[in-house]
Protein backbone atom coordinates (compact mmCIF):
# COMPACT_ATOMS: atom_id res chain seq x y z
CA UNK A 1 0.00 0.00 0.00
CA UNK A 2 1.40 3.46 -0.85
CA UNK A 3 2.26 5.75 2.03
CA UNK A 4 -0.62 7.96 3.03
CA UNK A 5 1.27 11.16 3.74
CA UNK A 6 1.10 14.77 2.61
CA UNK A 7 3.07 17.97 2.96
CA UNK A 8 1.26 21.30 2.76
CA UNK A 9 2.78 24.74 2.63
CA UNK A 10 0.69 27.89 2.85
CA UNK A 11 1.93 31.47 2.83
CA UNK A 12 -0.32 34.50 2.92
CA UNK A 13 0.03 38.07 4.18
CA UNK A 14 -1.38 36.81 7.49
CA UNK A 15 0.27 33.42 8.08
CA UNK A 16 3.04 31.07 6.99
CA UNK A 17 2.46 27.38 7.64
CA UNK A 18 4.27 24.15 6.86
CA UNK A 19 2.60 20.85 7.72
CA UNK A 20 3.40 17.19 7.17
CA UNK A 21 0.90 14.47 8.12
CA UNK A 22 1.15 10.68 8.01
CA UNK A 23 -2.25 9.13 8.68
CA UNK A 24 -0.70 5.69 9.18
CA UNK A 25 1.62 6.92 11.91
CA UNK A 26 2.09 6.30 15.61
CA UNK A 27 0.70 9.52 17.05
CA UNK A 28 3.98 11.43 17.11
CA UNK A 29 3.80 15.21 16.90
CA UNK A 30 6.07 18.23 16.65
CA UNK A 31 3.86 21.29 16.70
CA UNK A 32 4.68 24.98 17.05
CA UNK A 33 2.06 27.63 16.45
CA UNK A 34 2.93 30.00 19.33
CA UNK A 35 -0.65 29.49 20.52
CA UNK A 36 -0.24 27.25 23.53
CA UNK A 37 -3.80 25.92 23.71
CA UNK A 38 -3.90 25.18 19.97
CA UNK A 39 -0.60 23.29 20.24
CA UNK A 40 -2.11 21.26 23.10
CA UNK A 41 -5.25 20.41 21.10
CA UNK A 42 -3.22 19.40 18.03
CA UNK A 43 -0.95 17.21 20.16
CA UNK A 44 -4.09 15.52 21.48
CA UNK A 45 -5.45 15.12 17.95
CA UNK A 46 -2.22 13.47 16.76
CA UNK A 47 -1.91 11.21 19.81
CA UNK A 48 -5.43 9.82 19.70
CA UNK A 49 -5.78 9.59 15.90
CA UNK A 50 -2.35 7.93 15.60
CA UNK A 51 -1.50 10.47 12.91
CA UNK A 52 2.10 11.69 12.83
CA UNK A 53 1.94 15.46 12.58
CA UNK A 54 4.66 18.05 12.07
CA UNK A 55 3.47 21.63 12.01
CA UNK A 56 5.08 25.04 12.16
CA UNK A 57 2.88 28.10 11.94
CA UNK A 58 3.74 31.78 12.20
CA UNK A 59 0.91 34.29 12.09
CA UNK A 60 -0.13 37.87 12.67
CA UNK A 61 -0.87 37.28 16.34
CA UNK A 62 -0.39 40.97 17.08
CA UNK A 63 -3.96 41.26 15.71
CA UNK A 64 -5.35 38.08 17.32
CA UNK A 65 -5.15 34.29 16.96
CA UNK A 66 -8.00 33.95 14.44
CA UNK A 67 -6.00 33.86 11.21
CA UNK A 68 -3.47 31.35 12.55
CA UNK A 69 -6.11 29.00 13.96
CA UNK A 70 -8.21 29.13 10.78
CA UNK A 71 -5.23 28.63 8.46
CA UNK A 72 -3.92 25.71 10.50
CA UNK A 73 -7.38 24.13 10.09
CA UNK A 74 -7.20 24.75 6.34
CA UNK A 75 -3.76 23.12 6.07
CA UNK A 76 -4.64 20.12 8.22
CA UNK A 77 -7.78 19.54 6.18
CA UNK A 78 -5.86 19.79 2.91
CA UNK A 79 -3.17 17.46 4.25
CA UNK A 80 -5.60 14.74 5.30
CA UNK A 81 -7.50 15.02 2.01
CA UNK A 82 -4.27 14.68 0.02
CA UNK A 83 -2.98 11.81 2.17
CA UNK A 84 -6.21 9.87 1.63
CA UNK A 85 -5.75 9.97 -2.16
CA UNK A 86 -8.63 8.28 -3.99
CA UNK A 87 -10.00 6.93 -0.66
CA UNK A 88 -10.18 3.35 -1.91
CA UNK A 89 -10.76 0.87 0.89
CA UNK A 90 -11.38 3.37 3.70
CA UNK A 91 -14.14 2.83 6.24
CA UNK A 92 -15.40 6.38 5.49
CA UNK A 93 -17.93 6.77 8.34
CA UNK A 94 -17.23 6.87 12.05
CA UNK A 95 -18.40 8.28 15.33
CA UNK A 96 -16.98 8.58 18.83
CA UNK A 97 -18.34 9.72 22.17
CA UNK A 98 -15.59 10.86 24.50
CA UNK A 99 -15.99 11.86 28.16
CA UNK A 100 -13.74 14.43 29.79
CA UNK A 101 -14.62 14.55 33.47
CA UNK A 102 -18.08 16.23 33.61
CA UNK A 103 -18.24 16.72 29.82
CA UNK A 104 -19.30 14.44 26.98
CA UNK A 105 -18.52 15.20 23.32
CA UNK A 106 -20.07 13.18 20.52
CA UNK A 107 -18.46 13.36 17.08
CA UNK A 108 -19.80 11.79 13.88
CA UNK A 109 -18.16 12.16 10.50
CA UNK A 110 -18.33 11.07 6.90
CA UNK A 111 -15.34 11.44 4.59
CA UNK A 112 -17.74 12.10 1.75
CA UNK A 113 -16.14 14.87 -0.27
CA UNK A 114 -19.21 16.97 0.63
CA UNK A 115 -18.11 19.15 3.53
CA UNK A 116 -20.46 20.44 6.18
CA UNK A 117 -20.11 21.29 9.85
CA UNK A 118 -22.99 20.83 12.27
CA UNK A 119 -21.94 22.27 15.61
CA UNK A 120 -23.99 22.14 18.82
CA UNK A 121 -21.61 23.39 21.50
CA UNK A 122 -22.02 25.95 24.25
CA UNK A 123 -18.96 27.14 26.12
CA UNK A 124 -19.62 28.47 29.63
CA UNK A 125 -16.65 30.85 29.36
CA UNK A 126 -15.36 32.83 26.40
CA UNK A 127 -11.69 32.15 27.07
CA UNK A 128 -9.44 29.20 27.83
CA UNK A 129 -6.46 31.03 29.24
CA UNK A 130 -5.75 33.53 26.44
CA UNK A 131 -7.44 31.40 23.79
CA UNK A 132 -10.85 32.47 22.44
CA UNK A 133 -13.17 29.48 22.79
CA UNK A 134 -15.10 30.52 19.65
CA UNK A 135 -11.98 29.67 17.62
CA UNK A 136 -12.68 25.96 18.16
CA UNK A 137 -15.58 26.30 15.72
CA UNK A 138 -13.46 28.34 13.29
CA UNK A 139 -10.81 25.61 13.29
CA UNK A 140 -13.37 22.84 12.72
CA UNK A 141 -15.09 24.79 9.92
CA UNK A 142 -11.81 25.34 8.09
CA UNK A 143 -10.72 21.74 8.69
CA UNK A 144 -13.94 20.05 7.56
CA UNK A 145 -14.30 22.27 4.48
CA UNK A 146 -10.78 21.59 3.27
CA UNK A 147 -10.77 17.89 4.15
CA UNK A 148 -14.11 17.32 2.41
CA UNK A 149 -15.61 15.92 5.60
CA UNK A 150 -19.18 16.10 6.86
CA UNK A 151 -18.58 16.68 10.58
CA UNK A 152 -21.15 16.73 13.37
CA UNK A 153 -20.06 17.93 16.81
CA UNK A 154 -22.47 17.66 19.72
CA UNK A 155 -21.74 18.43 23.36
CA UNK A 156 -24.94 17.75 25.33
CA UNK A 157 -23.45 18.77 28.67
CA UNK A 158 -20.32 20.12 30.29
CA UNK A 159 -19.46 22.95 32.65
CA UNK A 160 -15.72 23.48 32.07
CA UNK A 161 -14.69 25.22 28.86
CA UNK A 162 -11.27 23.53 28.70
CA UNK A 163 -12.84 20.09 29.19
CA UNK A 164 -15.39 20.74 26.45
CA UNK A 165 -12.73 21.73 23.91
CA UNK A 166 -10.48 18.83 24.85
CA UNK A 167 -13.31 16.30 24.60
CA UNK A 168 -14.12 17.63 21.11
CA UNK A 169 -10.55 17.19 19.88
CA UNK A 170 -10.24 13.72 21.43
CA UNK A 171 -13.53 12.68 19.88
CA UNK A 172 -12.49 14.04 16.49
CA UNK A 173 -9.22 12.14 16.75
CA UNK A 174 -10.89 8.83 17.57
CA UNK A 175 -13.48 9.23 14.81
CA UNK A 176 -10.81 10.11 12.23
CA UNK A 177 -8.65 7.20 13.31
CA UNK A 178 -11.48 4.78 12.59
CA UNK A 179 -12.82 6.44 9.42
CA UNK A 180 -9.47 6.51 7.57
CA UNK A 181 -8.70 2.86 8.37
CA UNK A 182 -8.44 0.50 5.45
CA UNK A 183 -11.11 -2.21 5.59
CA UNK A 184 -9.94 -5.27 3.67
CA UNK A 185 -13.55 -6.06 2.69
CA UNK A 186 -13.91 -2.72 0.91
CA UNK A 187 -12.40 -3.35 -2.52
CA UNK A 188 -13.03 0.04 -4.06
CA UNK A 189 -14.27 3.48 -3.06
CA UNK A 190 -17.04 3.10 -0.44
CA UNK A 191 -19.73 4.90 -2.43
CA UNK A 192 -22.43 3.86 -4.86
CA UNK A 193 -21.26 6.81 -6.99
CA UNK A 194 -17.83 5.22 -7.40
CA UNK A 195 -16.08 8.38 -6.26
CA UNK A 196 -15.68 10.36 -3.04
Amino acid sequence: MPKRTATIRRKTKETEISLTVNIDGKGDSRITTDIGFLDHMLDILAKHSLFDLELKAVGDRIIDDHHTVEDVGICLGQGIKEALGDKKGIRRFSNASVPMQETLASIALDISGRPALVYHVTFPAGKIGNFDAELVKEFLEAFSTNAGINLHVNVPYGSNTHHIAEAIFKGLARALRDAVRIDERVKDVPSTKGIL
